[in-house]
């Protein structure tokens, strides 16, 4: 028996257009058994991946622009999720390791990411998030310093995520001189569960290929996680699934430029 498909909430339309996107997620392998006590509390019909044992936390920084018929809108927003698939589809997953995942092997795109907290410092995005996606989106604001054109030339990335005015937790990463190769990760399937216990999938496509760069132990300490607030949901659960676990890899895009204005100059 065919599905319906889920209603768009007016008065969005989808899909929605991304103006330009500068992002940049980070991949902690987890504890399988943490990462499925706190994903089936969020979304009961997902079952936790496995990459050579571990499994996969990725917390994601997005900074994006949509332009609208009445105007534009900037939105920042960080996903904190855990890499899943649809309970019952294991016999359609290939054996991947974590480098596999990364680059984009599986194409079944049945591995996704089971999000966990969403925080957001668009009330609009806020909204739409969690009527059209079913995402656990709250409002949090962002403190950033990210590479730029409009800049000092550098690869690092710095993002802290405050909520009621305190700081919740935060990342740094050194990418400088860090070998890296473009993957095709894309469409990324987000996993949702909306109020009457249903699971939505929603694919991301980003039509250009992602920065992956792969960390090893001599690597692991060019990104730091700080978690400010453990005492918070978002903080305890960080602690948890994060702790002190060195990252396994990290995952930038940035939108190209599509305009310059120059440099002005004298007229005689």
């Amino acid at each position: 028996m065919s599905l319906p498909l889920p209603p768009v909430a007016e008065p969005y339309l989808l899909p929605f257009h991304y103006g330009a996107l500068h992002t940049i997620g980070i991949d902690y392998p987890a504890d399988p058994e943490a990462c499925a006590e706190i994903l089936g509390r969020a979304h009961p019909r997902l079952a936790v991946a496995e990459f050579d044992g571990k499994a996969c936390v990725s917390v994601n920084y997005q900074l994006y622009f949509a332009q609208y018929p009445n105007g534009g809108g900037i939105t920042q927003e960080i996903e904190i999720n855990i890499v899943g698939y649809p309970r019952g589809e294991h016999r359609r997953l290939p054996r991947l390791s974590y480098l596999d995942y990364a680059r984009g092997v599986d194409q079944t795109k049945l591995l996704g990411i089971g999000r966990i907290h969403v925080l957001c410092d668009n009330p609009i995005a806020i909204d739409a998030g969690r009527k059209l996606f079913a995402e656990p989106k709250h409002p949090a604001t962002f403190t950033t310093a990210l590479p730029s054109f409009n800049g000092p030339a550098t690869d690092s990335w710095s993002v802290t995520c405050h909520q009621d005015g305190d700081e919740l937790f935060g990342f740094t990463a050194a990418l400088e001189d860090l070998g890296h190769e473009p993957v095709h990760h894309t469409p990324i399937t987000g996993y949702g569960t909306d109020d009457e216990g249903r699971l939505l999938a929603g694919p991301m496509n980003v039509h250009h290929p992602y920065r992956h760069y792969p960390l090893t132990t001599g690597t692991a300490d060019r990104v730091r996680f700080t978690i400010a607030d453990a005492d918070s949901v978002v903080g305890a659960n960080l602690r948890t699934l994060i702790g002190g676990t060195p990252a396994a890899g990290v995952w930038t895009f940035q939108s190209m430029p599509v305009a310059a204005h120059h440099r002005p100059y004298y007229l005689p």
